[in-house]
């Protein structure tokens, strides 16, 4: 019964916000229309759709505020003004209350709050629609005081997700059936992936691991603060970590008086992503405003403070050869190898001639060189490019469509703090480097070191494998003795032309090194 009334209300509330409106427009059934308005008399469709969209999320509730937030790094999918106005939903609801996180807390550690905690906070400091989070003090392995910042889980979140997963993969359905307009926006596939995103945030535990392996990767680039995760306080659904203290990246007036270079705080910004992307193949995919602060410690003044580390992206080494080398023959105006890049993904019909997918990519990228270099947006860029590429038949991998909203995020962060900020400058070192990584002797090398110990284990074993294979040739088999000469003079000539072909192969790899200099300059 509880499930019906929840549907009812779900879908009272869509379409009292005219959000039938959004996936019916070519609908040619006359009496669903009149049934919609008989039964919302009064509503009013005079805000934009997105705008209308963005308070029916609201009003449902936390699970459809994120799901709204998941919505809009989908950009690949959504129409931009759609995506632009559920970019404005705010990760902040109503916090509960501090006894039910307490209670939480000693059932999950099962002792008293006392017990953990030299100090807590019983008043929230930030409340998301997952986690709310509360400052306390700890005492260390080491015996030292500690303050830290606790994450509780909102009570009672699965059984209500799984409701509401289970009514929002219900309603897709019937979105794909009614309407060629809702099929084009894959919403079933849309919830699928909100799913995953949700679970993973329920658990903290996966959090923690993102953000101490975060803190590993950072630890040398000395441009962004990672808080330390207390692992003898973390369980599912509770998260203890360092509390961090800095100024909100949007208060640029504030940083600004403290003498914090802007500029650099915007170069800085994009350097640490581009380094995640293309050094490590692990970034942060949440880097909006609220979860950026600048530190003004004296001894790490001007530093990122990253903070909720719920969702990351990883990429492969072929995402990132695929990322590296379509940035690179974009600012090369090499549509060509653009196209054949989407081919060879495999993203693109193998069928798909070359020559038409190289005319779309030059009609939506060509119009952005008329701009100086500092107002491309690779963000933009990337979003293009994905949506030249679906009229293709091209399934979009996720992890390049949450790479590509995390760009979005950093290029606006970015020029907020500098409207001169030329991304592709801060970018170009990290493709050039990553592609003589590729490209030059460095990857032979890494890859013969990668496998030394395979070699490590085969090399004692040969002798014995070429005593017992000459015993064998000893035997008066006078065919076998001829194979086995014949053998060792192939053997001798292959070596001959390995040693020299391997000369000539790191003479062309140090050659090839200079051209992609040449080429990216």
């Amino acid at each position: 019964m509880n499930r019906f009334f929840r549907g009812a209300t779900i879908i009272w509330v869509a379409l009292r916000y005219g959000l039938d409106e959004l996936v019916l427009s070519n609908f040619d059934h006359p009496w669903l229309r009149l049934f919609t308005r008989l039964i919302t008399i009064g509503r009013r469709l005079d805000a934009p759709r997105g705008q209308r969209l963005r308070e029916a999320l609201q009003q449902l509730g936390p699970i459809f505020v994120k799901f709204g937030q998941v919505l809009s790094t989908r950009r690949d999918l959504m129409p931009p003004d759609i995506a632009d106005e559920l970019a404005l939903l705010q990760d902040r609801v109503p916090a509960f209350d501090p006894q039910i996180a307490i209670d939480t807390i000693e059932r999950s550690f099962r002792r008293p709050l006392g017990e953990l905690f030299v100090s807590f906070e019983r008043e929230p400091v930030a409340s998301a629609s997952i986690a709310q989070v509360h400052f306390a003090v700890i005492r260390d392995r080491d015996g030292r005081e500690r303050e830290v910042a606790v994450k509780v889980l909102r009570p009672g979140m699965l059984p209500v997700i799984e409701k509401d997963l289970a009514l929002m993969r219900m309603m897709a359905g019937w979105v794909e059936k009614l309407s060629a307009d809702g099929r084009r926006l894959k919403p079933r596939e849309v919830v699928a992936e909100f799913d995953m995103y949700l679970h993973d945030e329920l658990d903290l535990m996966r959090e923690a691991s993102n953000a101490a392996q975060l803190r590993r990767n950072m630890e040398g680039l000395d441009l962004v603060l990672i808080p330390e995760v207390f692992w003898d306080f973390c369980r599912t659904d509770v998260m203890v970590m360092e509390r961090m203290k800095g100024v909100p990246i949007s208060q640029v007036d504030r940083l600004r008086a403290a003498g914090v270079d802007i500029p650099k705080l915007a170069r800085d910004g994009v350097t640490i992503f581009f380094t995640q992307v293309f050094r490590d193949g692990f970034f942060h995919a949440d880097m909006h405003p609220g979860n950026i602060q600048v530190s003004l410690d004296a001894a790490t003044f001007g530093r990122y403070i990253s903070l909720d580390f719920g969702i990351v992206g990883t990429l492969t080494e072929y995402d990132k050869e695929y990322l590296a080398q379509n940035f690179t023959a974009f600012f090369r105006r090499d549509y060509k190898r653009v196209a054949e890049l989407h081919i060879e993904s495999g993203w693109v019909p193998a069928t798909t001639r070359v020559n038409e997918l190289e005319s779309a990519i030059r009609a939506v990228c060509e119009p952005y060189f008329d701009r100086p270099l500092k107002e491309i947006s690779l963000g933009m860029v990337l979003m293009r490019l994905f949506q030249t590429s679906r009229r293709f038949h091209v399934e979009i991998q996720p992890q390049l469509v949450l790479l590509q909203k995390t760009l979005l995020n950093i290029e606006g962060l970015g020029r907020q703090l500098d409207p001169d900020l030329d991304l592709w400058s801060t970018a170009k070192p990290f493709l050039e480097k990553w592609m003589l990584e590729q490209m030059g002797p460095q990857r032979l090398w890494r890859e013969l070191r990668d496998q030394a110990p395979h070699y490590a284990k085969v090399l004692p074993d040969l002798p014995r494998l070429m005593y017992d294979y000459l015993r064998r040739g000893a035997q008066p088999h006078h065919t076998e003795l001829q194979e086995l000469i014949a053998t060792q003079k192939r053997t001798n000539r292959l070596l001959q032309a390995i040693l020299y072909g391997g000369l000539g192969f790191v003479l062309g790899l140090l050659a090839m090194q200079v051209i992609v200099r040449v080429h990216l300059y």
